[in-house]
């Protein structure tokens, strides 16, 4: 039996109790200076997803208002958290140097494993807490994959390594770019449903990028056969040479979409194919711009009758991926849509501020009523551009999937705000940032950016494409520089000397692309000072006037 399941079955589809009160005007703190603080707040809450009533599996839903819970999901194995969360938790370890919690990287190890327990080294689901494995996940091929690289890259994981190679095997067997899965012959070995997605780019099409990563870790020849195998299907049936985008040839899911954006990026990088990445910035360019905003926002389903507020910050993640890469790559303008993206969007939607949380209707002693608000802290979720709860949404419902997206996609954005390039330090991102090369501190607010190179060589500042090279003033003010390629270059800065820019930051007002209304945004530089949100609550900013 083929059974086709909608992946957005989550706890907003179905009905919610009656709101009783309404929340604040304004929720938390916009953080948007430091994306050091975000990535350890948003580490922290994955290592508290944990269901004492489920054998500490990992919980999948979460809802915060009107009342706090979370919640099991009978559609996406363990795996969908712990292989997210695996790969995020321990990527953070490695690039922010916060010591990780090594009993939530237990509990993960345990959850991602378990999922692949079943009689095919696939990812199978459960229907029910306690219950046994009885389907197998082709969505959740590639948080597998996440799981099983993280594993193997930061633990040397042996179990780890030995299912990864069984799986990437067992896709080869089962599927081809010609003819898809072999149900038949899948479902006779396995004995286990077998969950299929409407297209390509929302089931196995996921799994490239994993794959690339699974690659850099081992070097693996199939993994890397694989990979290129899914990538040629991806561009002759879904990201076609002209870069459009329709719904029904990518599937409604956005986040399958931006993924797959994402993981053709991270293969064209690692294969040095200039071919490849042309046609994701083709794509990125093009198309996307149907499901995306100028902040970064996007759809999280872009078929017919779905709620056009609703967002999924997993998304934005994978639009940030991409633009990194490509800014890497040779288009540094795309650190631009980057910080945007940033300021704008991904940190102020955080979850830093969660007393609204609503108690439960009734007493419950269960562990999906332990400590909802506080465990809370450092989610992402199902956003609007303006506030946690959409407008036509009755409920505000983060997921614990979308936590360590988010977080995963920080960390790449931490990496890359300051590099080193050859000789050049270069300064990439406006946020607050150490490395060995240089101190960044950056006062957004008030336009000054302030960056001391910690070695001797030259020092590369970006320059914003809203700000021109006149409007900063620069001190010392007898630096040599010079303006090249979107950036402010100083050839011989003094170590341990700072650099410090004095900029005044133009205002300017956006429309968002928007189905069913306009939504006016005015920025100051890169972040929101104001923005409309139609009289919603928990918003991230001021209304605009």
């Amino acid at each position: 039996m083929v059974r086709s399941a909608s992946d957005d079955a989550q706890p907003h589809d179905a009905p919610a109790p009656a709101p009783h009160g309404r929340g604040p005007r304004r929720v938390g703190n916009v953080n948007t200076t430091d994306i050091r603080s975000a990535i350890e707040l948003g580490t922290r809450a994955m290592a508290r997803c944990f269901n004492a009533d489920d054998d500490d599996l990992p919980f999948m839903y979460s809802r915060l208002w009107p009342d706090g819970w979370f919640g099991f999901s009978p559609w996406h194995c363990a795996v969908q958290v712990s292989g997210r969360h695996l790969e995020a938790m321990l990527r953070a370890a490695e690039v922010t140097g916060t010591p990780v919690d090594e009993e939530a990287i237990a509990k993960h190890t345990r959850g991602a494993l378990f999922s692949f327990t079943g009689p095919v080294p696939l990812p199978c689901n459960r229907r029910e807490m306690g219950g046994p494995l009885v389907e197998v996940d082709e969505h959740s091929i590639r948080e597998g994959f996440h799981g099983l690289n993280a594993l193997v890259r930061d633990r040397g994981n042996d179990q780890a390594a030995e299912l990864a190679e069984q799986c990437i095997a067992t896709i080869q067997e089962f599927w081809s770019p010609d003819g898809g899965w072999d149900l038949a012959s899948l479902n006779r070995r396995s004995g286990l449903d077998f969950q299929a997605r409407p297209t390509f780019v929302e089931g196995v099409g996921r799994a490239i990028g994993p794959l690339v990563k699974y690659v850099r870790t081992t070097g693996s020849d199939a993994a890397l056969e694989l990979a290129q195998t899914l990538k040629d299907h991806a561009l002759d049936i879904a990201f076609l040479a002209d870069g459009s985008y329709e719904w029904e040839r990518f599937g409604a899911h956005g986040h399958s979409t931006t993924c797959v954006m994402s993981s053709l990026a991270q293969l064209a990088d690692l294969t040095d194919d200039t071919a490849l990445l042309e046609r994701v910035r083709t794509f990125y360019d093009g198309g996307l711009w149907t499901i995306r905003t100028e902040i970064g926002w996007v759809m999280e389903r872009s078929d017919p009758g779905r709620n056009p507020d609703q967002g999924e910050l997993n998304n934005t993640g994978d639009m940030l991926e991409t633009a990194l890469i490509l800014a890497r790559r040779g288009y540094p303008s795309y650190y631009d849509d980057a910080e945007q993206m940033l300021r704008a969007h991904i940190l102020p939607s955080q979850f830093r501020d969660t007393s609204f949380t609503g108690s439960p209707p009734e007493p419950d002693d269960s562990d999906a009523r332990r400590d909802v608000a506080d465990r809370a802290l450092g989610m992402f979720g199902f956003c609007a551009p303006y506030a946690h709860r959409p407008i036509g949404i009755p409920e505000v419902a983060p997921s614990w999937d979308i936590v360590a997206g988010t977080t995963g996609s920080l960390c790449e954005a931490f990496v890359d705000a300051v590099r080193r390039d050859g000789d050049t330090t270069r300064v990439n991102l406006w946020f607050d940032h150490a490395t060995a090369d240089a101190r960044v501190e950056s006062n957004y607010s008030n336009g000054v950016l302030r960056v001391t190179p910690l070695r001797r060589g030259p020092l590369a500042v970006r320059i914003p494409q809203w700000l021109g090279a006149g409007d900063i003033e620069v001190e010392p003010a007898g630096i040599e520089r010079r303006f090249s390629g979107g950036y402010l270059e100083f050839p011989n800065p003094t170590p341990n000397q700072a650099v410090t820019l004095h900029a005044s930051l133009p205002t300017r007002e956006l429309v968002l692309k928007h189905r069913t209304r306009d939504i006016r945004v005015r920025l100051r530089g890169a972040e929101v000072e104001a923005m409309d949100s139609f009289g919603t609550d928990f918003t991230y900013f001021d209304p605009l006037d």
